[in-house]
């Protein structure tokens, strides 16, 4: 195992200015968005996007959360704070994305130089930096350019062989090790030349307005799972696990939602994935909320069991939204049942490093406010290679052939984003 990087101290005293800004509606925040270290987290036309980098960390191993959360609260004490609007999102902001595991893999937090946030009919504009601070100019981007001669080959595994590794989870549910665990693959895509990331990104914001499309430092998806949003006082996690693949037949999918929502091995391995977020918000909450079922939520390519737990915290003076997803990582929707040991399967025969893959994604602001989500249908670009990642939850009637399938229902949204124009 390698060891974990030292991570550096707090920020150079910086100051952050928010103003209001006048944004046409109709623009795309992503369409904002220059190739200068790009980040971004959008849904349904609101979020916010960032260019430019006033202050990076790195860090890895079991302290990463820890280290990060530090960092960030020693830099916003020194930050010299200008915030006209006062709304969430608004003021200093960081972006985040953390490793899977204690081990392999490295976590970021950026701080923009520019980030540009809408919600409803408001939109702002923070910059940080020293002073004196220029206000850049903010309009539509030059168009990115389509990635060229795009294949697709096998990662770690083939089909043949990650169908071996889930019979060998279902037969280890089978003999009593455990409930249930969450295996996922690779794929990897290559172009002829390096790949602009703001050309899927583009991309999947158009296509699944209802998901959280994400980019920070080379990590980019579209994840329909929000692991924990805090805002003011109340926390909210959606829950999502039991899978079916759309037709893209209205009436035969609307028979199989009825389906999903009547499947014992689904709803099980729902249920799993609902009472361990619930576990691990409870310390945090006053009150509590728990749906008794869950509901069928359709996206363009798949359909999903999903929950929506809230809840009233009482430490958000004390705990940061970064911490209570620290808390909930990984839930049973991305490591299973009971976590110790679907995790320590999950290392012994998954096959590869998950890198940042179904980690925690997203924001915080100075008051600790923020959005994470679960990094799925999501990938990892380097230069001209995108590596794609799909995962699933196996339990003990899982069949490895619909396990495939499913999985490669879960790289579409990643695979159409890539293809060119």
């Amino acid at each position: 195992m390698t060891s974990p990087a030292t991570p550096t101290g707090p920020a150079p005293s910086l100051v952050a200015r928010t103003v209001a800004l006048d944004l046409d509606t109709a623009t795309s925040l992503a369409s904002l968005l220059p190739s200068d270290h790009p980040v971004a987290w959008l849904r349904r036309g609101d979020g916010l996007v960032g260019w430019g980098e006033a202050a990076v960390l790195r860090s890895s191993g079991p302290t990463r959360f820890a280290d990060a959360d530090k960092w960030w609260s020693e830099t916003v004490a020194r930050m010299d704070v200008h915030d006209a609007v006062a709304e969430p999102g608004t003021g200093p902001v960081c972006f985040g994305t953390f490793a899977f595991a204690d081990d392999p893999g490295d976590s970021v937090l950026v701080v923009p130089a520019a980030t540009v946030g809408r919600r409803g009919d408001s939109a702002w504009l923070t910059t940080v930096g020293t002073e004196p601070l220029a206000r850049p100019e903010v309009r539509v981007a030059d168009a990115p350019p389509a990635p060229v001669d795009v294949s697709f080959a096998d990662g770690a595994l083939n089909g043949e062989q990650w169908m071996t590794v889930v019979a060998d989870a279902v037969a280890r549910i089978n003999a009593g090790d455990l409930e249930k665990v969450v295996l996922a693959r690779d794929l990897v895509a290559t172009a002829s030349g390096p790949i602009d990331v703001r050309w899927p990104l583009l991309r999947l914001a158009e296509s699944y307005p209802m998901c959280w499309t994400f980019h920070v430092d080379g990590l980019f998806g579209a994840t329909p799972e929000m692991l924990v949003r805090r805002e003011r006082g109340l926390v909210t996690s959606r829950v999502l696990a039991g899978t079916i693949r759309r037709t893209g037949d209205d009436e035969r999918d609307l028979a199989l939602a009825a389906t999903l929502a009547r499947s014992s091995k689904d709803l099980e391995e729902h249920e799993y994935a609902v009472r361990s977020v619930a576990d691990a918000l409870e310390p945090h909450c006053s009150s509590m909320n728990v749906p008794e079922a869950p509901f069928v939520l359709h996206l363009p390519n798949v359909m999903h069991l999903a929950t929506d737990v809230n809840g009233v915290v009482h430490d958000a003076a004390t705990v940061s939204s970064l911490q209570l997803a620290a808390a909930l990582h990984p839930s049973a929707a991305v490591g299973g049942t009971p976590t110790p040991v679907a995790t320590q399967l999950i290392w012994d025969i998954e096959g590869m490093p998950r890198g940042r893959y179904a980690g925690p994604v997203g924001w915080m602001d100075a008051r600790g406010d923020g959005e994470w989500g679960i990094a799925l249908r999501s990938a990892a670009v380097e230069g001209d290679s995108v590596r794609l990642y799909a995962g699933c939850g196996i339990v003990a009637d899982s069949d490895p052939e619909a396990e495939l399938a499913e999985s490669q229902a879960k790289f579409v949204p990643v695979r159409d984003a890539l293809a060119g124009a």
